[in-house]
């Protein structure tokens, strides 16, 4: 296998032989993973539909199978990829290792130039996570719909909205569920900023800011990022909206970042005694610093 560009790590709350009936039952996969999913191992598996980047038909090959791992080609805007599950004995579960190869550059997925190859590595991390709360019977976060230009989603956190809302805009619990370097200003007019100030000094910046209630942030290239929160008997109804894009190209990679992190948010209010599932993130070409791995 060609050294992959990017390499997810992570717990899952189940042992192996129940992981990998997640991994290869269709049903299962319809549920964490794509809109359309069918597996007849070891000939057969594939996954498509709008919960897939590149996915109004299927483009995937099996190249390998065994009870440990899965490895696939998939060829995603015409290029083969390489896809593969492993997965290890852990004694909180199982240790579920996802390699990509293939990845566009990181300054060509910032740039909004890498098509649906960019959304990979988001599209993974969301989809592990979401492997991980179904595993654990938990609900489980809304997918990026590649086939629309609408991003917006809703979630639900067992938490008040002034738990959250701190969560969402202080650098140090940000940092603990986003799983990425971050500073913050916490006001109006503050900066906000991925990877640090000292990699984007003048960030974004707090256009709303009404603790507990909302909060937008106005990024540079003129796209925003809001959030809404309504709360009752101790829950927190989060709505995050992002828009300002060109609507024919919208940043799917960034969306699903975000949503990446809702899973981590509710997972750091509700599981707060468990931590992060992630072991190891790599993703080469990223900015030394960006990410924070526990």
């Amino acid at each position: 296998m060609t050294e992959p560009d990017l390499r997810l790590r992570a717990v899952v709350p189940a042992p192996p032989k129940v992981t990998y009936e997640a991994l290869t039952d269709p049903a299962a996969l319809r549920v964490w993973l794509a809109e359309h999913a069918e597996v007849d191992l070891p000939h057969r598996y594939e996954f498509w539909g709008r919960f897939t980047p590149d996915g109004a038909e299927p483009h995937q090959r099996v190249l390998h199978v065994d009870e440990r791992t899965i490895r696939l080609a998939w060829t995603v805007d015409g290029i083969e990829t390489t896809t593969q599950f492993e997965l290890a004995e852990d004694e909180d579960g199982t240790l579920v290792t996802l390699s990509q190869t293939d990845l566009p550059s990181f300054e060509d997925v910032i740039a909004d130039r890498a098509g649906a190859r960019g959304a990979l590595q988001t599209f993974w991390s969301l989809a592990i996570a979401n492997l991980a709360d179904y595993l654990a019977g938990r609900e489980l976060t809304p997918q990026c719909d590649f086939t629309s230009a609408d991003l917006r989603a809703s979630v639900v956190i067992d938490a008040t909205p002034d738990a959250v809302f701190d969560s969402m805009t202080r650098s140090e619990p940000f940092q603990r569920w986003f799983g990425a370097k971050v500073d913050i200003e916490p006001r109006l007019g503050g900066r906000f900023a991925m990877g640090g100030f000292e990699l984007d000094p003048g960030g974004a910046k707090f256009v709303e800011f009404e603790p507990g209630r909302k909060a937008a942030l106005l990024f540079a290239d003129g796209e925003t990022t809001s959030w809404e929160l309504a709360g009752s008997e101790g829950r927190t109804r989060l709505t995050v909206t992002h828009s300002g894009f060109d609507p024919a190209n919208p940043p799917y990679s960034a969306w699903g970042g975000w949503l990446g992190g809702l899973a981590g948010l509710r997972r750091y209010h509700e599981l707060p005694g468990q931590g992060p599932i992630w072991r190891q993130v790599e993703i080469a070409g990223v900015p030394a610093g960006l990410l924070a791995n526990d």
